[in-house]
């Protein structure tokens, strides 16, 4: 396995019960009872670790610590560095890592001692921060407090940190980002302040949910947000319809697996795919949907289908995403360089194994991104994706899913 030197950003250290919620360390994820299943994914991890990592020390010494720790507590915790490794291999396998992006060296954060709901709110808004970088976007993982023997480890319901309302319209339609109308009445209900003043580009609350406080929605700071407002590069009219788009994808509802230990809450970010916004935010009917009215301003007929004003359109929107965001200096990928590398990343696509680390996302968080989710806190089992779901995740991010997608 190729080297991966593991580079831990410096943050503040904290006992593990910071919180002062209990040990960090983490329950195993094992396919039935027996405990011979998470010790086995324990170790092929470790062994992976230490044959990309010679300098770790003895694999023996920390075989037995493993052990030990296992038949003492059921769990056991990863170093910093092997917590780094695991992230890392995680991001590369997941088909989530955009070309170009240096995963050798993305940051971790580890911030295993955090448990309370405010505490990981405010460090995601510092993830934000730090992953903006003036535009140069800096792909980064912050992994939360896992699940332990006695209570899960907290979860994030956003399915990025950013994401824009969406509100129900009486006469049928929606302001806003019409893919999250059901978050946002979720959010309300659970006592989130839309603005006075309503608008189509309003951030939602991060909805953080852990075992000992249930669900609480946090408002994200304006300033953590970068933003670039849209304009063509030929068409000067375009700056008038009022769009714009943040510039960190900042994935937050998908869980980290490392060596049969579950990170619910393990937000990390790359950069935007332009189709991700043009076409799948601002083009889709389900989202945005201004295909139509920059089709009419480019003065096409819209009567019919066979002049292809739909094509036209988001083709133009997608212009304007590339342009803006080039403008404003801020990293951003096209989809043809996109699919390229998703190609060569297929042809080396890993085999499943309970030992890689990953990241994965249930049909539960999914749903709950869109339209919230029932009360009751749960940690559901994952399981690891299947090549239609890869395939399915490969199209969103491309811009080109299906609408059964």
């Amino acid at each position: 396995m190729t080297d991966i030197r593991d580079e831990v950003i410096p943050t503040q250290q904290r006992p593990p019960d910071a919180d002062g919620e209990g040990s960090t360390t983490s329950r195993l994820i094992a396919d039935g009872s027996e405990p011979t299943t998470g010790i086995s994914a324990a170790e092929q991890f470790l062994r992976a670790f230490h044959d990309a990592h010679p300098e770790a020390g003895s694999l023996s010494q920390r075989l037995a610590e493993v052990r030990q720790e296992l038949a003492d507590t059921g769990t056991y915790r990863h170093t910093s560095a092997e917590l780094a490794y695991g992230a890392r291999v995680a991001l590369r396998d997941s088909g989530w890592c955009t070309s170009g992006v240096p995963w050798r060296r993305l940051k971790v954060r580890d911030l295993r001692g955090l448990r309370n709901a405010s505490a990981i709110a405010s460090e995601c808004f510092e993830h934000l921060r730090l992953a903006t970088n003036a535009g140069k976007i800096q792909p980064m993982v912050t992994v939360f407090a896992p699940d332990s023997p006695d209570q899960p480890g907290p979860c994030i319901w956003n399915e990025q940190a950013v994401r824009y309302a969406g509100y129900a319209l009486s006469d049928g339609g929606v302001l806003g980002d019409a893919r999250y109308s059901g978050f946002t009445a979720e959010a309300q209900r659970l006592g989130w302040k839309p603005p006075t003043q309503r608008g189509r580009f309003d951030h939602l609350p991060l909805v953080v949910e852990t075992a000992h406080e249930g669900v609480k929605p946090v408002t994200i700071p304006r300033d953590v947000v970068q933003e670039v407002p849209l304009e063509h590069p030929e068409f000067r009219w375009f700056v008038e319809l009022g769009l714009r788009w943040h510039t960190v994808p900042l994935i937050s509802n998908m869980q980290l697996l490392i060596g049969g230990i579950r990170y619910p809450a393990a937000p990390f970010n790359t950069w935007f795919v332009g189709t991700e916004i043009g076409t799948r935010g601002l083009a889709d009917e389900n989202a945005y949907g201004v295909t139509r009215h920059v089709a009419e301003r480019l003065g096409m007929d819209t009567s019919t289908e066979r002049n292809l004003w739909r094509d036209r359109a988001i083709v133009e929107i997608n212009r304007a995403v590339l342009f803006s965001f080039d403008s404003a200096r801020v990293t951003i990928t096209d989809h043809h360089s996109e699919a390229l590398h998703r190609l060569a990343w297929l042809r080396s696509a890993p085999q499943a194994g309970v030992s890689r680390p990953m990241f994965t996302v249930t049909k539960e968080a999914s749903q709950r991104a869109r339209q919230g989710a029932p009360h009751g806190f749960q940690s559901p089992e994952p399981s690891r994706p299947r090549y239609d779901v890869l395939a399915r995740m490969n199209r969103r991010c491309l811009g080109t899913g299906l609408p059964e997608d």
